[in-house]
This record gives structure tokens, sequence and C-alpha cells, in this order.
């Protein structure tokens, strides 16, 4: 769903983006433009400037700049469409739609409208529990003991949950609106009666808050060491524990002034590291840091680390990281692990040894190739053959998430090292176990029987020819002999007991692949004949460039999720399906997304405007359907595309048998094939 230019064009026009910078920025008055410090890196000195009359910011410093929907974007992390409707809320302009039904405008509306009474509902909730704490003394005495301050308590808006089992229906004269339920603050029993009771009961409060700062959850923590000792939301519409991490919101600031997140694996140790100095501190909502966690906090920072506990479960809780941080693992961010002793967390670590050396231990860091070695040697004695083979082995699937550059690439040299083995060698090798396990996966009887034939062809040009290479994954076709048709060992005649009603073979008879228990049809005992394979049915060709570039002019929206190399892909491609990525992308940075009319109106005399014009004509033009099933048929698309760039590289590479940086790159082509292959024929 677009949003036009031309409503993006008015919203800019109505709201100031001094008052925008003007929230999170205090700005002075310095000649035409106003100054401060520019909160997208650290500094000493006003390098930050707004411009009232170009409506534009600029910091001379980094090099930040743009509008008021591009600030929204870079300072609070929103999505395009979550700053613009940010904005169009703020100077009350509702946000139009121009390629969606009625019905799904409706759907739409009514899908915010719940989601702003359950953040209201939680609000007012929120506002009840703070109320709560200032007259709870076990409470303040609880945070009093832990080192909270006033001030500290305020800021992340802590309260506290009396000990009644109706204390909210005090607060919510409508006790039993469903929508108490649906946000967490209520609990309806499960006896068919409909009782309902409040979910947090005298528990110290902590709201979790999105990156607008709205309501969408909290966690109560007890006072002992009751169970559970932490209690949080369920998942509900606006709460997802798997995304959101607890205290993102208050520290988005000083996690770019800092320079780093601290990932710590409770709410009082952010609480309590903020009083202490480290308010860049953020934890996950009860669960294993995610994919999603990681891709999150890289929208504030290009260090991450995460704290944990010395002992077993936190090591446990690491490693767990490791794989959600493998991925986003580039050669320009850093990713740590720090282990602090058994007997502290960070909050009793600061107190007893100061901040001061809690820094020193943030410094000194696990890095993540080192914490990947270590997690891949674990239980594994290097002294012998067969640890290193483990060990190796351990280091396969980490390696694989890791994205291709320098740091894979070193180690994989370190990782060899230690298995004993040359790292083109050891490359070789996993390449191989890749295929074969690629094979075992698709389940055919080619995969059993012919593994082999699915590892990396050999490197010789002169023998084979450049056109003799295989494509990868395809198995021998089956033998002509007889034999082929049984198991070895295995006799025409009959073949153990019990012998079917007719006499013939073991009662079992086999017929496209799989056992019939009657023994009837063919020869007795053995395989039955394969049927004759049909021509597939005649279909009309639709090339996956053209299917892609469908997809993105019916779907701008969809570019908001491509990574660099998704974009660089498509805009290489030849003319004309290259250029007219290129001019889309162009579009999208400059205007956010639009609509096909929109796109082209912008494009009418343009030399892509014939080609786009055309693709959007026909019976093959009208895209409609879930936007998830046309989402991965883009992404399926995309996959196709760079599948074939690969396999042409690898024709042309196995002619340049000579040259050793081919033959690398060879090897990592051919190893991403299998993974692009797995992926699509999924």
């Amino acid at each position: 769903m677009s949003i036009p230019q031309s409503f993006i064009q008015e919203l800019l026009s109505r709201v100031d983006v001094v008052d925008v910078v003007g929230r999170y920025v205090q700005l002075k008055k310095g000649g035409a433009n106003l100054m401060g410090l520019c909160p997208f890196h650290g500094e000493k000195s006003p390098s930050f400037s707004v411009s009232p009359s170009k409506q534009f910011y600029h910091c001379f410093g980094c090099g930040k700049n743009g509008n008021a929907i591009g600030f929204l974007m870079d300072h609070t992390g929103m999505g395009f469409r979550e700053a613009v409707t940010d904005l169009a809320q703020s100077v009350g302009l509702p946000v139009p739609e121009d390629d969606v039904s009625p019905q799904q405008r409706e759907r739409a509306a009514q899908a915010r409208e719940k989601q702003a009474s359950l953040t209201d509902l939680l609000e007012k909730a929120g506002d009840a529990y703070r109320k709560q704490l200032s007259q709870s003394p076990k409470a303040i005495a609880y945070l009093k003991g832990r080192g909270v301050s006033g001030i500290t308590a305020k800021r992340f808006g802590l309260g506290y949950a009396p000990e009644g089992w109706r204390s909210l229906a005090s607060i919510f004269p409508a006790y039993d609106d469903a929508k108490l339920v649906e946000c967490g603050l209520v609990i309806e029993s499960d006896d068919g009666e409909g009782k309902r009771y409040d979910r947090f009961r005298d528990r110290v409060m902590f709201p979790i808050r999105n990156i607008k700062g709205e309501c969408i959850g909290f966690g109560g923590r007890v006072f002992g060491d009751e169970k559970p000792k932490y209690l949080n939301s369920p998942e509900t519409p606006v709460f997802h524990k798997g995304r959101e991490l607890y205290g993102l919101f208050e520290g988005r600031t000083a996690i770019r002034e800092q320079g780093y997140a601290l990932v710590t694996e409770g709410y009082m140790d952010v609480v309590a590291l903020a009083q202490l100095g480290f308010p860049n501190a953020v934890a996950t909502l009860g669960t294993a840091c995610t994919p999603d966690h990681v891709h999150k906090l890289f929208r504030f920072t290009d260090t991450v680390v995460f704290s944990f506990d010395g002992d077993a479960a936190g090591r446990r809780a690491a490693r767990k990281a490791l794989d959600g941080a493998l991925a986003y693992a580039t050669d320009t961010r850093s990713i740590k692990f720090l282990f602090l002793p058994a007997e502290h967390d960070p909050d009793s670590f600061v107190r007893e040894y100061g901040a001061d050396a809690f820094a020193r231990h943030v410094h000194d860091a696990t890095p993540l190739s080192r914490f990947l070695l270590e997690a891949a040697s674990e239980l594994c004695d290097l002294g012998q053959a067969e640890g290193r083979a483990r060990m190796s082995s351990n280091a396969r699937p980490l390696w694989n998430l890791l994205p291709d550059g320098a740091l894979k690439r070193q180690l994989l040299a370190e990782i060899a090292d230690k298995a004993q083995l040359p790292a083109a060698e050891l490359e070789s090798l996993w390449q191989k176990t890749t295929a074969q396990e690629l094979a075992r996966q698709s389940g055919s009887p080619q995969a059993a029987a012919g593994s082999a034939s699915r590892h990396a062809p050999a490197w010789d040009a002169a023998a084979m020819g450049a056109e003799a290479i295989p494509s990868y994954g395809d198995a021998p076709p089956w033998g002509q002999d007889p034999a082929m048709d049984r198991y070895p060992g295995q006799r025409n005649e009959s073949y153990g007991e019990p012998r079917s009603p007719n006499g013939g073979g073991n009662g079992y008879a086999k017929r496209s692949g799989e056992w019939r228990p009657d023994g009837r049809g063919g020869r007795k005992g053995g395989w039955q004949a394969r049927p004759v394979p049909q021509p597939p049915m005649p279909s009309v060709a639709v090339a996956r460039e053209d299917q892609a570039a469908r997809l993105l002019l019916s779907h701008m929206a969809f570019l908001e999720n491509f990574s660099p190399e998704d974009a660089a892909t498509l805009a290489q491609l030849s003319a004309p399906h290259g250029p007219l990525f290129a001019w889309v992308e162009q579009q999208f940075l400059a205007h956010g997304a639009q609509s096909w009319a929109v796109l082209r109106e912008h494009m009418r005399g343009h030399a892509i405007e014939g080609f786009a014009a055309e693709l959007m004509q026909g019976q093959h033009a009208q895209i409609n359907g879930p936007l998830d099933e046309i989402r991965a048929e883009l992404r399926d698309s995309l996959s196709r595309i760079v599948l074939d760039q690969l396999e042409e590289q690898n024709r042309q590479l196995v002619t340049q048998a000579s040259d050793p940086q081919a033959l690398r790159r060879y090897q990592s082509n051919f190893h991403r094939i299998g993974l692009l292959k797995r992926q699509v024929n999924k």
C-alpha cells in the first residue's frame, strides 16, 4: 500500500522540521539557522544545523541530513510509513493510500484503531501503577535497596501492582471489556464461568515501550525469590517479545552517544546500569536474543555488546545470541560477548568494582570471531584428529551464517589453522558436506544413491570444458541394469515371509517408490516398472526479471526491506531491466513508496517509459493476493536471478583453471548456489 506523493509534499509543508527535531535535540539560534549537538554521533561542540527556511537538517560532523521524515527514520528507527503516519497524526492529517480497495482501507483503519485503543488501556494502567508506587513503602524500599533513585524510576515509568486480585477494576469500570484480556492486563479463567483477575499482582512494574514511546506491555518483578521472578505481558496485537527490547526507547540517544548498545538479561539490569552511568543498556524480554533484536539494534549503532552471567546458563544464552547475530556480522560492525563472574550481574559488579572496571570489561569483551571459535571447540580435544574434525564440523554451520566479506575469509583461515588443514581444502570439504546434506534432505532415491555426484565438480577445465559442468545437485539417472530394481541380495522370487495370498513374494510390492501390500501387478516380490515420464503441460513462460519488475512497480514499498546486495543485483542487470530497477530505486529513495499510477506519470519522457508500460499490460500485469505471498514471490524471483548470475559466473570461471583467485571465487559461488537452490526449492 503506497502513500501518494502529493500527500507527502502536503505533509512536509505542514510540519516544521524545527519542531520535529526539537523534540529530541536542544536547539539554539545560530544566525539564520538553529544549532545543536548532533544526535547521530557524540560531539562536544554543536555542528548539527536545522534550517527553518529550507526545512532541512544537516550535520557538518557526520554528514547526516534530510527532512522531517528522514529525521524520524534515522533517529527513532521508524520505517518510512511509520514516520509519515507519526507526522500526519501530529498535524491531524489522515494518511491516504491510493492503491487499496475501500474494504482494505477499512480493515487497516480498524486495525489501527484497535492498536490505539489497546495502547491507551496500557498507558492508563501504567499511570495507575505509578500512582500506586508512591503509596507503597514496600516497593519504594525495594527500589532504594537496589540503588534506584526517584529520577531514574520516573525516567523509566516504574510502578507497583498492588496485591488485590481485581485492583484494576477500580481503574477500568468496564472490567469485563474484552480488550483488557486482549492487551494482557487481565486473565480470564478457562472454567467456563468467565471469572477474571489481574495478571500482575504485588510486583514492581516495568512498562515496555516501543520505539515511538508507546506503552505496549509490562514486565513485573517479585520482591523476593518467588517464581516466576519476572512475569511478562503475553503476545498481543501490539506486543511481540521476540521483536522488542526493554529500554531501547529510553536509551536510544545514549546508544548513539556511547557508540554501542549493551544487551543484558533483565529489566533491573537496565535500570540499575542507567543509574550507574550506563544508560545505553537494553534487555531482551524473557526470551533468547533473536535476529530481529539484533537487526533493530543495528539501526541505532554499529557495535553491540552482549552481557551474560559467567555460569553455564549464561554461556547457553550467549550461544543463542551468537546464532542470532552472525547474519549481521558485516565487516563494518562489531559484536562482542561479555561474561561476568558467576556471582555477579552487571548491577552488582558495578557496585562492587566501580564503573571504570565495568567499562574496561566491556572494552575487553570477547569479539564474535573468538567466541565463534570457542563455541565450535567446546568439548573438542584439539590435540587429537577426532577432536579437530569435530571442531571443524561444529564451525561449519556457524561460518555459513556469516555474510561474505573479510571477516568471513579470516575466520575460515583461523578455523583451518585449528583443524590443521589448508583453508582452501577445508572450504572444499565443507562444500561437499553441505552438498551431501542437501542431497539427503531432498529425500529422492537418486539423492541417497548418488550423493557423490553432488560434490563440487573437479577443477579440470581442459578435460571437462565449460559446457560439460553438471548443474548443482543433479544426480545421474538410474541405469538400465535390472538389478537396480531390487535391493542388494534380493531375488526376483519370493523374499521371506509372509507370502501374499496369491503366493508371490513377501506380500509387498514397490510402485512409484512405495511398498504396496499385495504383491500383484508385476514381477513377484520386486520393484514395479516405473511409469513412462509424461511431458509437462504447456505453459506461458514469464521471465523472472520481468516478474520482479512488475512486482516492484506494483508494490514499491517492498524496497524498504531490500539489502544493498538485492538492489545492486537488480540495478546491474542488462538493459532494459537494470536501468528500470535503478530508476525505481532512485524514486524510492527520493520520494518513498509510490503507486504504479504515480510512477507512470513520473517516468513520462524517460528512456524506460515504454518498457515499463509494456510490462504493466497484459495477463501477467495484474498482481493480486496477500502481501506476504507477493513479497515471497519477489524474494523467489530475486533468488533465482542471483542463482542464474552465479551459475553463469562459474561457467566462465571454470575456464580460468590456472588462477587461484578464480578457484576460490568458483568454490564460494558453488556454496552459494547450493544454499540458493535449497531456498528456491522449499
